[in-house]
């Protein structure tokens, strides 16, 4: 029989994160990673295998040499059944592996929703992670001249501008009044359905999709709830993701009310032996501690590293105290992030807020190459001054600036101690100091704090 310290099933990113850690942490301790395909796709790049990249082979994480590197074992297989009480699992060509400590790394699943009429006709796709599925498709693609995406979240956004590159003549459709709407607010998600439709697709907001319509068993059209039928040669389910919990709840383990595994802090489930990380596990906000359903590469990154560390020793300080929702995309030059609440979100969860939001440049002075625009929205809580949402877009820079937001967040810094940082700047580099965005968008919201 196989046996191994550690087995990790799943090898996209937390399985990654939490095998690489793991390892680090523990050297003397063997680690064996099971994953599905013998080639694992970078999930944030998975959209641009449709447009900007030549093709998947472009999009494969390098995880094989880090492996050999570090010592870590690997093997493709699918596991069929975990023995618990024995800690065997049973893989579906009959091979047993026994382990001490196993993570659960086994992702998510597209949704497909149940009561939308049409998704099972020919050319009507998902996203999955899977390199051999998103091949076929990118293959039926080629001669489809009229895509509707369905879904405005990022992965909707991203594939529609992708498409458009491709040559193809692109509808996206987005219940929400704007796109990207659960992530931004109007201020900043406005200007990007504008940037969206100014590269040539066609967006329809502020209604959903009653059905998709075919002929001879292949899509032919979407019809809206307005009324409007869209001509379509494909149709893209990007309606958001669940997690793949099937083989932990047959096992026993305890799911919670999303269907995601339930974990702590240590992203231990109720099985002292057994750990859950990324899409699969349990996620609850930082700020608003509710469960939530965000699922990133970033936060399942953080939970590997989490996992990794306190595998066979705890430590009261390393632990995931919930998503900050860390978002950035990019729309041809333009970038935007978000981190934390929005303002909407922040009000309907009964926070008493003031925003700051001001608009510079992110060069100085603004005739130099390359400047753009930049805008930075704060949303601070009145009674601590504590942020608790940040959104910007801009030029490319807003990538890392996003990254800042969240650590603010994360520290819980506070207004006050923000408007007194010291900042570092260069003319090529960044805005300038006297109206550096970020800082004069935190100027705004302490003034509204002191009246």
């Amino acid at each position: 029989m196989n046996k191994t310290d550690v087995l990790i099933i799943g090898g996209s990113a937390a399985g990654l994160a939490t095998a690489n850690s793991g390892k680090s942490n523990y050297p003397d301790k063997d680690f064996l990673l099971l994953r599905k395909e013998k080639e694992v796709m970078v999930p944030c790049g998975i959209p641009y295998i449709f447009g900007s990249l030549e093709s998947s082979n472009q999009n494969v994480m390098p995880a094989d040499a880090m492996y050999d590197k570090l010592g870590i074992r690997y093997q493709t297989g699918i596991v069929k059944t975990i023995k618990r009480e024995e800690k065997i699992v049973t893989l579906e060509d009959g091979e047993e592996i026994q382990y001490d400590k196993l993570v659960l790394a086994t992702g998510s699943t597209p949704k497909v929703p149940s009561w939308l009429k049409g998704t099972d006709l020919e050319n009507v796709f998902t996203i999955p992670k899977n390199k051999v599925y998103l091949d076929q498709m990118k293959g039926q693609l080629q001669d489809a001249k009229k895509v509707v995406t369905i879904g405005a979240g990022f992965i909707g956004v991203e594939m529609s501008d992708e498409f458009v590159k491709d040559g193809k003549e692109v509808s996206l459709v987005e219940k929400l009044p704007t796109i990207l709407g659960v992530a931004f607010d109007e201020e900043i998600a406005i200007p990007a359905q504008d940037k969206l439709k100014n590269h040539g697709v066609t967006v329809y907001t502020g209604t959903g999709v009653s059905e998709i319509q075919g002929k001879n068993g292949k899509v032919s059209a979407v019809k809206l709830e307005d009324g409007t039928t869209i001509d379509a040669d494909a149709v893209v389910l990007a309606m958001g993701y669940e997690a793949n919990s099937e083989l932990a709840g047959q096992s026993g383990i305890k799911l919670a009310d999303n269907n995601s595994i339930s974990v702590d802090e240590y992203m231990r489930t109720n099985d002292p032996s057994i750990i859950a990380v990324g899409d699969c596990a349990e996620k609850r906000h930082f700020v608003t501690r509710k469960l939530s359903n965000i699922m990133l590469a970033s936060t399942a990154c953080a939970e590997g590293r989490i996992a990794g560390m306190n595998l066979f020793k705890l430590s009261a300080v390393k632990t995931f105290s919930g998503t900050i929702a860390i978002y950035s995309t990019a729309i041809g030059d333009t970038a935007l992030g978000t981190a934390g609440v929005t303002e909407e979100e922040a009000k309907e969860e009964g926070f008493d807020i003031v925003t700051g939001y001001f608009e510079g440049i992110d060069r100085h002075p603004g005739k130099l190459p390359n400047m753009h625009k930049q805008a930075v929205k704060l949303i601070v809580a009145r009674d601590s001054g504590v942020i608790i949402g940040g959104e910007a877009i801009g030029g490319t820079s807003v990538g890392e600036l996003t990254n800042l937001l969240g650590f603010i967040i994360q520290s819980r810094t506070t207004i006050q101690t923000l408007i007194t940082a010291q900042i570092g700047t260069h003319p090529m580099l960044t805005g300038s100091p006297a109206a550096y965005p970020l800082m004069k968008a935190a100027e705004i919201a302490y003034l509204k704090l002191k009246n």
